[in-house]
């Protein structure tokens, strides 16, 4: 929300009507207000999904991959909405960096994932 009323980190360009003029784009045009899009997506959407996760998963350690893999999924399609940095611009097929650090998080989640249910069923196995 900082980002929102200081006008930083503002979205692409749209013809959407409750697209907003951010000063600090350097151009009068209508832009997604992609702020608000990642404080709901991010914020009351991950919320969401997480406690209602957290009443079901049982494994140590599993909320915390869904925590990543959820984050990751959300922030990956929220990046089109946004403008990327212009310094680095868009990179390997016309993703944003962003997206591309995404996919790497959910790697990771999916690897953490893998890796505590393995170390799960190595525990049952030796208790037997």
């Amino acid at each position: 929300m900082g980002n929102f009323f200081s006008g930083e980190l503002f979205g692409r360009v749209t013809l959407l009507p409750w697209g907003m003029v951010f000063p600090h784009a350097g151009d009068a045009a209508l832009r997604h207000p992609s702020q608000l899009y990642e404080a709901m997506g991010e914020g009351i959407v991950l919320f969401g999904l997480l406690s209602f996760l957290s009443r079901r998963v049982r494994i140590p350690g599993a909320l915390f991959s869904w925590a990543i893999g959820l984050y990751s999924i959300l922030r990956f399609f929220l990046e089109f909405f946004r403008e990327p940095d212009a310094h680095i611009g868009f990179v390997y097929g016309g993703f944003t960096f962003g997206q591309v650090l995404c996919g790497v998080s959910l790697l990771f989640s999916l690897g953490f994932w893998m890796w505590i249910r393995h170390k799960k069923s190595d525990i049952l196995s030796h208790a037997e």
